[in-house]
Formats: C-alpha cells, sequence, structure tokens
C-alpha cells in the first residue's frame, strides 16, 4: 500500500466524478493534501452546504437555494419567452453568453429510450401546464443537437401543438453531438439568433 486509506477514500472519491480519472483524482487528492486545514475544511463545507441547501425551483427547476431562482423572481426578464433546456448547466452556459434575456424550463434529461428515460421522468408535464396557465408567446427549444435533444424538441413541440404559441428551435450553429454546456458564447448568441420555427 504506497498511500494512507483515508487519501485512497478521497482518491475513489474524487475519481468517480464525471471527467475525472485516477490519474486527475491522485492530483487534486495531493493538492488538498497541501492545502491548509481551513482551506481544505472551507472545500468540505462548501460540498456539506450545496447538498444540504441548494434544490430546485418550483418554477423553472433550476437550481436555487430560496423557493424561486434569481431569473424567475427577476422583473428585468421577458415573461413572454421561455427557453427550454435539458440541464442546469446548459441554463449557466446560455446566461454567461449574456444575450438570452427570457424566463427558462429545465427538463432534467432529454427522452432516451434506450436508457429508458421517457417524458415522464423529465419536467415536460410541468412545461406543459406552464404554458397553459401563462403569457408565454414563444418556446425556445434549446435543448442538446443530439438524437436524444432533438428527439425531446421534437415531443415537446408535438405536445404544444394546440396551443397559441410560437415555437422555436435554436439553430444548428450548435454542433451536432455536442452540449450546450461546452459551447463558447459567439457560437451560442449565433444559435440564438438563427432559431427557426418548429410548428
Amino acid at each position: 500500500m504506497y498511500c494512507p486509506q483515508p487519501m485512497l477514500n478521497l482518491i475513489q472519491c474524487l475519481s468517480a466524478l464525471p471527467g475525472i480519472g485516477e490519474k486527475t483524482a491522485t492530483r487534486l487528492a495531493l493538492f488538498i493534501m497541501n492545502q491548509t486545514g481551513a482551506d481544505a475544511l472551507q472545500l468540505a463545507r462548501s460540498i456539506i452546504e450545496v447538498k444540504e441547501k441548494v434544490r430546485l425551483c418550483r418554477t423553472c427547476f433550476n437550481f436555487t437555494d430560496s423557493d424561486e431562482c434569481a431569473i424567475c423572481r427577476s422583473p428585468s426578464r421577458d415573461a413572454h419567452q421561455l427557453c427550454v433546456v435539458e440541464s442546469p448547466g446548459d441554463l449557466m452556459s446560455i446566461e454567461k453568453a449574456g444575450h438570452y434575456k427570457g424566463l427558462y424550463h429545465v427538463l432534467h434529461g432529454a427522452i432516451a429510450p434506450l436508457d429508458g428515460v421517457g417524458p415522464d421522468q423529465l419536467k415536460i408535464r410541468e412545461l406543459l401546464e406552464r404554458v397553459a396557465s401563462g403569457s408565454i408567446q414563444e418556446i425556445i427549444l434549446a435543448t442538446n443537437p443530439t438524437v436524444n435533444g432533438n428527439a425531446s424538441a421534437l415531443y415537446i413541440s408535438q405536445q404544444l401543438g394546440s396551443a397559441a404559441v410560437r415555437i422555436t428551435r435554436i439553430a444548428q450553429g450548435v454542433p451536432s453531438g455536442g452540449d450546450i454546456e461546452y459551447i463558447d458564447e459567439g457560437t451560442l448568441r449565433s444559435a440564438f439568433d438563427g432559431r427557426r420555427e418548429m410548428k
């Protein structure tokens, strides 16, 4: 055994994170070991705090530490536009681009029949209820341009077929097979400017 068990436990936990292999996990564990006790405790507390205090917004299902997220509460947002995304990470990327000023709806995934994920496992019913009860005039479908993301966009547009709303899909300036979370701001801006009707 080349290192103590507590360190092996930390490496194992870190390597379970997405995109972190054993080598990176080992480097991170060594970095944490070289931090001061106060810095390591701050990291541990922030992990505990995020698990204890962060929950889903009751309106859009973004992450928040209150009943409604800051975007839903903001009077400066355009309440007539609703951007539908797969994940809070996608929402963060769009916000970082700084171009979109409407509201959001987070699905928390995409329809993926092979993985056993159907519309009932996503926040689609809640989306349909929002559209039926609100003043939304445009739905912007900003799901990822993947097979599952496109299937989700098509399903949602079909479900909203009778609703008196404009349904658009972000332009395919976002590369096919890519994730919105990792797209640069310029590409996202172009994708929003080039969105097209779906119904």
